[in-house]
Formats: C-alpha cells, structure tokens, sequence
C-alpha cells in the first residue's frame, strides 16, 4: 500500500477527526496495552464501519497499522502525534481551571474543543508557565512524565481496602468521560490530592468513604474510574 506523510498542520486540515483518533488510541495503548476497533467505536462514539474507514486512512497516512488480530497500533509518528495532541488537551484544562476559573468538572469537555487551536509555540509557552506540570488537574499524567507509570497502574477505589488511610490521585481518561463523574467528584471535593479512607461495601453497588469529616457513598461505577495509593 502507498502511504503518505503530512505535518501535523497538514494532517488536520486534510483530516480533522484524525488528532482525535490518534489521541484517544494513545490512551487506550497507555491503559491497556493494546488498541481494538470496538474499543475506539466505544471511545469516539462512532460505528465501526466508520473506524475501519479511519484505521484504513491512517494507515495510508503512515500513522497507525493493524496486525492480523485486528490490534490496532501506532506507528512512532502516529504516537507523536497522539502525545502532542493530549499535552494540548491537558495544557488547556490547566488555562481553563487555573487562569480562567473555569468549573473544574467541564474543564475536559471544553478543552476538548481547544486542543486542536492550540498552537506549538502556545502550548510550550503554557507547559513553561505552568512550571511543567506532570499531571492535568485530573490527575492523569503526561506522556513521559517521571510518575506516569505508577499513576497509570495504581488501583481503583472500587478494590480499596477498608479502614486504610488512602489518597486519590487520578481519575481516569475514561472517568473524564462518564456522564456525572466529575461534577460528583466536585461536589464532594473528591480531587487528586485528597485523603480518604473506606468504610464499607454496600449492597446497593456502592461505597461509603470517609473524606474531611464527611462520609460521602460513591457509586462502584464511579468509583473504578477512580485511583488511589496508599498513605
């Protein structure tokens, strides 16, 4: 197969759902160790047919290729590209939480939107004036930051022990993206840096923890999209 290559510049104007893509396949490669088409239909919201039209044209662009288990990869140009999206993304949420006052729980969905406008030379002023933050607000780290393994591989809430004194220190890409996680998250003051502890398991799916004085009961399916260590 013929391939081409293209700037990133280029790239976006003659396939602008592809820093999308290349963005969230380099999530799911860090979290999981591989890349599916269902997973990335699940992911973008977008039908499969739809996917394999993307995969084939990344393909053709140099930027991604898919083994004879249907395992999607980047190639190292794909992945690049994929990392300079996400420093974009989490860059904007740090503009748009600690200059802008923006709400902390639509900060995401909003830099989502800002990531592709962001140019180079900005985003290197902001990650300097930021003082080269390793993780975005939410706690996830940057690609190759010196803690993005450990954040990447530390346990959910949903399988934390009881009655150990525990911090949050992530909530994942895919938490990001469960309707209702961030807003409960801001209502109940539950940010990376916070000292919690478990109390129960209840029969109804969920948790009760302990939080500055407050008992606060998290849903189990909040709470996998939530990680924790040990204090």
């Amino acid at each position: 197969m013929d391939t081409q290559e293209y700037s990133f510049q280029e790239l976006q104007e003659k396939f602008p759902t592809a820093p999308n893509y290349l963005v969230t396949m380099f999530l799911l490669e860090r979290e999981y160790g591989k890349v599916t088409n269902s997973q990335l239909a699940r992911k973008l919201e977008v039908s499969k047919p739809a996917v394999n039209q993307a995969i084939k044209r990344l393909t053709i662009l140099n930027l991604a290729s898919q083994d004879t288990y249907k395992n999607i990869r980047l190639t190292e140009m794909g992945r690049l590209y994929g990392i300079k999206v996400l420093k974009k993304h989490y860059l904007a949420e740090y503009m748009l939480i600690k200059r802008m006052n923006y709400p902390w729980e639509k900060s995401d969905e909003e830099a989502q939107r800002l990531q592709q406008t962001l140019s180079d030379e900005f985003t290197t002023y902001l990650y300097d004036f930021f003082g080269k933050p390793e993780c975005c607000p939410h706690g996830n780290p940057f690609p190759g930051s010196k803690n993005e393994a450990a954040l990447i591989s530390a346990p959910r809430v949903d399988t934390a022990p009881v009655g150990v004194p525990l911090k949050l220190i992530r909530i994942t890409e895919e938490g990001e993206a469960i309707t209702g996680l961030l807003k409960f998250c801001n209502m109940h003051n539950l940010y990376p840096g916070t000292s919690f502890m478990v109390r129960t398991f209840l029969e109804d799916e969920s948790l009760e923890v302990e939080s500055n004085n407050s008992i606060i009961k998290i849903p189990l399916q909040f709470a996998h999209y939530l990680c924790y260590k040990k204090v």
